[in-house]
């Protein structure tokens, strides 16, 4: 058959480890032989990034924003470990803040669903996308050790000079300080692609925060949701049938476990990190999640929602064989092509997406699996692969599909 045509390239972000590898072997063994492939290819591994004192991270982030749609392999966040295996110059940032900080975005990760696997929450019928907000918190926050007591206090200096104070604490011996931020340009880029994410795929909305302790912080984020809701968004909303509505964290993860799935849960920065590997966990596999970046002007960035898979990298350099999942990363690549499809009109390039889904997802429930999911598995039928036999089971259902 004719390959599908690109007109317009996606961001390509390569990584690190095992992922890597898979990386390699899923645009050879499923992409390339059916897609004329256009991408501007940006090397995100390790080593590339301490050569380039990681400008490459962020040239591949403004390449994002140039083009509308990037795709990206799971990547190394170095601790202190990494530092002399690496030879690195510094502990590097973590690839993700950088990209998530320059395309303002939001992280929405959505489980996969396949037969045989049945979520350790029995009505989970449906799957459940995590939005969470990747700006501030604690994830920027300004830490103290308070040693021997004294009085902290919060304090803001305006432009004028003009300082307003409130006092956190007088302490009488030892404790700790912390001091959070986040900034309304933010929230509302979070509650605009979360409304949008909403819109595009037709599903309800839950926002959750703790109003009623942090009557200032938190409601701030209830108030800008609320305002940006009723202006912009209540009218399509009203018009697709679906549903926004508020309410307390703690309410929210009792109806959560309640619920039969079918939504988005829009989460604060750290509740989101938290809730999304409760999610991905109780849906059976974190190798079985995506995570896609959205910025509030519509720029996506498709990953798998896992880290690079380390102790199987060690055994592929020593020969031995590996039997690590793959589906997110070939998920991430479809949700890219599939985008860059629905932007360029290239309905041959959305029904490619569409397919290789379709074959990754038949070829799991027809028992054929890496080792993670053979572990899960229900099905009476199923048989272990290796890393590379799994891909070509794919590809033989994919050129079925597509014939």
């Amino acid at each position: 058959m004719e390959k599908i045509k690109m007109t317009t390239p996606i961001v390509e972000m390569d990584g690190d480890e095992m992922t890597r590898i898979l990386w390699q072997w899923i645009k050879d063994i499923l992409i390339v032989p059916y897609v004329d492939l256009k991408t501007e290819y940006y090397d995100l591994g390790l080593v590339k990034r301490n050569e380039t004192d990681d400008r490459i991270t962020v040239e591949s982030a403004e390449a994002t924003k140039k083009y509308g749609v990037a795709v990206k392999c799971a990547t190394i966040t170095p601790n202190a470990a990494r530092m002399p295996e690496y030879n690195l110059k510094e502990m590097w940032k973590s690839p993700n803040g950088t990209i998530r900080a320059i395309l303002d975005g939001t992280v929405f990760r959505t489980p996969i669903l396949v037969k045989g696997i049945t979520p350790y929450i029995p009505t989970w019928t449906s799957p459940i996308t995590i939005a969470r907000h990747a700006y501030g918190d604690v994830y920027k926050n300004v830490e103290m050790r308070v040693e021997k007591g004294g009085k902290a206090e919060l304090v803001l200096t305006d432009k004028d000079g003009k300082e307003t104070r409130e006092t956190i604490f007088d302490f009488e011996g030892g404790g700790i300080i912390q001091g959070l931020h986040n900034i309304d340009k933010s929230i509302e880029g979070f509650a605009r692609s979360c409304f949008n994410f909403a819109i595009d795929t037709k599903q309800d909305l839950w926002f959750a925060t703790k109003d009623t302790i942090s009557k200032k912080y938190d409601h701030r984020f209830k108030d800008i949701f609320a305002e940006i809701f009723e202006k912009d968004y209540k009218e399509k909303f009203d018009e697709l049938g679906i549903e926004y509505f508020y309410t307390l964290i703690d309410d929210a993860v009792a109806r959560v476990i309640r619920s039969n799935g079918g939504y988005i849960w829009a989460c604060k920065n750290y509740d989101g990190d938290v809730m999304s590997d409760m999610v991905s966990t109780a849906f059976g596999s974190l190798a079985m999640m995506t995570s896609v970046l959205v910025s509030p002007d519509g720029k996506y960035e498709y990953e798998a929602a896992h880290g690079t898979v380390q102790r199987h990298y060690y055994k592929y350099l020593k020969g031995e064989e590996t039997s690590t999942n793959s589906v997110a990363t070939i998920f991430a690549w479809s949700g890219a092509l599939r985008k860059r499809g629905e932007l360029d009109g290239l309905e041959g390039l959305v029904k490619y997406a569409d397919a290789l889904e379709k074959a990754t997802i038949d070829t799991i429930e027809s028992g054929i699996m890496t080792g993670d999911l053979y572990i899960l598995s229900s099905l009476p039928e199923k048989k272990k692969v290796n890393s590379r036999e799994f891909l070509e089971a794919i590809a033989e259902k994919l050129s079925a599909e597509l014939s």
